[in-house]
């Protein structure tokens, strides 16, 4: 692809970077935000540069927060003594758009996958641990996605906290085999927090 201009190819080099994004599509939106007033560039710029800067995770359960405790974390009104097990972000606001689940989260921040050099100690699974061993949870629920590196991190997990007086469930297989949470409908996945079910049970059945 030519250029008639460096600055445009480095633009279009930076954005082709974002997933599912290759050169044309960066190179349209590049075009599109030359059209654009300055000042729209500007109020893009400084939110991507605020985003960078100063987002936080949060300090009880990891998920993204302007706070260093989230809004979910700190909302009385929430089950804090269920908590639900995730990947990632998008995990949390998929199940939190199902309107059916009124615990709090534990964001993992990925999947144990060897084969991608992620291990057990790279994820937040210590301090769910610590969670459960502080004696103030009496469920954990795992809401990984149903892929052969979700059922490794969640038997990982279980053989933890096994031995804790508390229930370990899983959702229900209404998600498909090998399919990813944040891709569920909401019916099909509030249906699937609504209706979890034992973990013991769930290895069984595999």
């Amino acid at each position: 692809m030519e250029f008639s201009s460096k600055l445009l190819e480095k633009a279009v080099n930076e954005i082709s970077q974002l997933p599912g994004i290759g050169k044309r599509t960066a190179l349209r939106l590049v075009l599109h935000l030359l059209k654009q007033p300055k000042e729209q560039t500007g109020f893009l710029t400084q939110a991507l540069v605020a985003m960078r800067e100063e987002i936080k995770f949060c300090e009880s359960c990891h998920n993204i927060s302007d706070t260093s405790i989230c809004e979910i974390c700190s909302n009385k009104n929430r089950n804090h003594q269920v908590v639900c097990v995730v990947e990632d972000i998008r995990d949390v606001m998929a199940i939190e758009n199902t309107g059916q689940f009124k615990g709090i989260y534990h964001v993992l921040g990925g999947k144990i996958s060897p084969i991608d050099g992620v291990g057990p100690s790279q994820l937040k699974i210590s301090t769910l641990v610590e969670k459960v061993k502080s004696g103030n949870l009496i469920e954990v629920i795992f809401a990984l996605s149903s892929t052969m590196e979700g059922d490794t991190t969640n038997f990982y997990i279980y053989k933890q906290i096994s031995d804790s007086d508390i229930v370990i469930s899983t959702i229900a297989r209404g998600i498909a085999v090998g399919d990813e949470l944040e891709y569920a409908d909401e019916v099909t996945l509030g249906r699937s927090i609504l209706q979890r079910l034992p973990f013991e049970k769930a290895i069984k059945n595999n």
